[in-house]
């Protein structure tokens, strides 16, 4: 399928200013992402930018880039402009990858895009795999989501879900209790890539904000809230390290000097 991936970059950054441009083994980190999800098989890929400096660094290495304003409240603002500025039709796929995932996965890019094409039901597309710390279920830095039958989201949180009853606060899912009926099914942890259709994609914004939404702070609660469905692919393996702190940095930093 043709799909095209779209990466906000916001320059401004509380733990870490400047992050589009942190320097990785001589690039600018937002030409990382780029190159990286051009491995996918998209037909493009476009950064989403809200400083022209972002705009002149993707332009020395190669990356098409464009200009969208600075005032955008969400990440889903910023690409309803893009796709607005780059005409692309309402059902054409778009990818939404995050600016600081340097380290992220063709493959999972790709796998994201094709939800939609399987799933002609639901309006967006996502990723989560199995949280196998107690630790990680537990955190409330780790977004949970729960899957039904088809693989479509039920929901998503920061609390530790789903809880088994019979079991507290524990790592429910490794023991080997009988009455635990949990044979199989593991707690997902929510990886932050999207895929839409782009005519959704301009109508998310003008949704109402949902109050689960606003407890949680979790933006793709609001879907949910006004009924679109949300299709999760399940890989086994953790993504590659996000960047959100200077720490983040120098560890990403290692694996390409690697």
């Amino acid at each position: 399928m043709s799909y095209t991936v779209l990466i906000p970059a916001r320059l401004s950054s509380t733990r870490l200013p400047g992050k589009p441009l942190a320097d990785i083994a001589g690039l600018p980190m937002v030409v990382r992402v780029a190159q990286r999800a051009a491995l996918a098989g998209a037909a493009r890929c476009v950064v989403a930018a809200d400083d022209e400096s972002i705009v002149a660094a993707c332009a020395e290495h190669g990356i098409q880039a464009i200009l969208t304003r600075k005032d955008h409240p969400s990440g889903s603002d910023r690409l309803a402009e893009a796709c607005a500025q780059l005409g692309l039709s309402g059902d054409d796929v778009v990818v939404n990858v995050q600016g600081d995932e340097p380290l992220i996965d063709p493959k999972l890019i790709e796998a994201v895009a094709q939800l939609l094409l399987a799933r002609p039901e639901a309006s967006m597309g996502t990723a989560a795999h199995p949280i196998d710390s107690l630790t990680d279920y537990r955190n409330p830095n780790v977004v949970k989501v729960v899957c039904d039958v088809k693989g479509l989201a039920s929901y998503f949180s920061r609390a530790p879900i789903p809880f088994s009853r019979d079991h507290g606060d524990e790592a429910w899912w490794q023991t080997a209790a009988p009455r635990a009926g949990h044979t199989g099914f593991t707690p997902l942890r929510h990886i932050g890539i999207y895929s839409y259709k782009a005519g959704f994609l301009r109508e998310f914004p003008q949704l109402a904000p949902a109050p689960t939404e606003a407890m949680e702070q979790l933006e793709q609660l609001r879907a949910l809230w006004h009924g679109h469905r949300i299709a999760v692919h399940i890989t086994p393996d953790a993504p590659g390290a996000g960047v959100d702190t200077p720490e983040d940095l120098e560890h990403v930093r290692a694996v390409f000097a690697v």
